[in-house]
């Protein structure tokens, strides 16, 4: 595929819209990241406060997920995004004042944190759902590569802005930014021309469509192993990374332009990621993917073994490269063979399965370090990351699930349990 037919979803003005804002936002979110936890860690708070804060934001995210995934099946996914921005708009612009008048109380840190959790609990399962209403099927895996380097754009300069902004200014004036930033996606999403049609689950209960969206989850052996292999993944590797990060750069790095440095590499590595990928499609998707995630890892590792700043730094610019891939090429395969009208409930009930446990890892991992020591922590997720990617390996559902035929005249598969190449189950 040459470079014109790389960038040629472009020429949808929706998802050219959409884009902008999804991009904006995302720089947001990226700065925001960092300057929350060094405002937690400067409002003389503690790597378990940290643990409680991140935590917070999960909670209500897991819990409503589910919730979220209904709604974007049946209100149209424009208006529930529309309504999740602006409660995230309304959290992280509190938050800000917060910050900036003094010292803020624990409580109320939490509070908002699960505003925001559940502001993305919302906007997640219908952004899912949007995306395949934007860009033409033939022009999936591209819009999926383009997003997720938007998403990786933001995490090269966001987090070293921040970073910067945190030690020159302060952490809530970087909190504003990302506020605004939330104001601007709100714009996009009002200017799409895409229709605020429904889905359409009929008149059946929340109760029924979650048990269909279930069955279309489970109907997929490589859709739940993938999933599961995550949710143990987020509990033993990246939740402890998410806590353990910042406080080791803050004891041993330098601070938080240390973080920075670190978070805006593996947005770097993510961004190359995406280049590398665009425009190519593996015919056995899952197979790349398991494979290139034993680099998710890596900063882990180079974290554990207190390494030199620069070597952490390529490790994550490997984790971002292995992030890109895999989330571009997941988000394909799931969209290729999940039927459109319970593709938020599927993506809710995967979302929910791989951050179901991440609370309890993000709410222990401050504990267990400050009792057993941060590369002990650390260094356990390693060992389980290698060992959950080599079990996934041996499986045939992921070996043998081939992507759809790629010419655009033969759409996607009718039949979402099974595979368009092979004519055998996609399990």
């Amino acid at each position: 595929m040459g470079p014109r037919g790389r960038f040629s979803v472009f020429r949808d003005r929706d998802f050219s819209v959409f884009f902008a804002g999804y991009v904006t936002s995302n720089i947001g979110t990226s700065m925001a990241s960092v300057a929350l936890a060094f405002a937690v860690l400067h409002n003389r708070g503690s790597p378990t406060d940290l643990s409680l804060v991140l935590a917070a934001r999960i909670v209500p995210m897991v819990l409503f997920l589910l919730g979220g995934g209904v709604l974007g099946d049946r209100l149209p996914r424009r208006v529930v995004m529309l309504v999740a921005d602006s409660v995230r708009a309304l959290s992280q612009g509190t938050l800000a004042v917060l910050f900036s008048v003094g010292s803020v109380p624990l409580w109320a840190v939490l509070a908002l944190a699960a505003c925001g959790g559940l502001g993305e609990a919302l906007f997640r399962p219908s952004f899912d759902g949007l995306v395949p209403q934007l860009a033409p099927k033939d022009r999936l895996p591209e819009a999926n590569s383009l997003l997720g380097m938007a998403q990786s754009a933001a995490s090269v300069g966001g987090p070293a802005l921040a970073g910067v902004l945190v030690a020159v200014t302060s952490a809530a004036t970087v909190l504003l930014v990302d506020t605004l930033s939330y104001v601007v996606s709100i714009g996009a999403l009002l200017l799409l021309r895409v229709g605020d049609r429904a889905p359409g689950l009929g008149n059946s209960s929340m109760a029924a469509e979650l048990r269909a969206g279930w069955r279309a989850f489970t109907a997929h052996t490589w859709l739940w192993t993938v999933t599961l292999q995550f949710t143990l993944f987020n509990l033993l590797v990246w939740a402890p990374y998410l806590v353990l990060g910042p406080v080791s750069a803050d004891r041993h790095y330098g601070g938080p332009e240390a973080w920075g440095l670190i978070v805006g590499t593996f947005g770097g590595g993510s961004l190359l990621g995406g280049l590398l990928l665009l425009g190519r499609r593996p015919s056995r998707p899952l197979v790349v993917t398991t494979l290139i995630t034993f680099l998710w890892a890596a900063p882990s590792a180079a974290l554990a073994a207190r390494a030199p700043l620069w070597t952490v730094c390529a490790a994550a610019l490997l984790a971002g490269v292995s992030s890109a891939v895999f989330n571009s090429l997941w988000m394909t395969t799931i969209q290729q063979h999940v039927p459109a009208d319970s593709l938020s409930r599927v993506m809710s009930y995967v979302t929910f399965g791989a951050y179901s446990v991440g609370p309890i890892g993000l709410a222990l991992a401050g504990p267990l370090a400050e009792s057993s020591g941060i590369g002990v922590v650390l260094a356990v997720g390693v060992g389980w990351q290698v060992l959950a990617n080599t079990a996934v390996l041996t499986l045939p559902a992921v070996r043998n699930l081939r992507a759809p035929d790629p010419d655009p005249d033969a759409g996607i598969a009718a039949n979402p349990t099974e595979s368009a190449a092979s004519g055998t189950p996609a399990t």
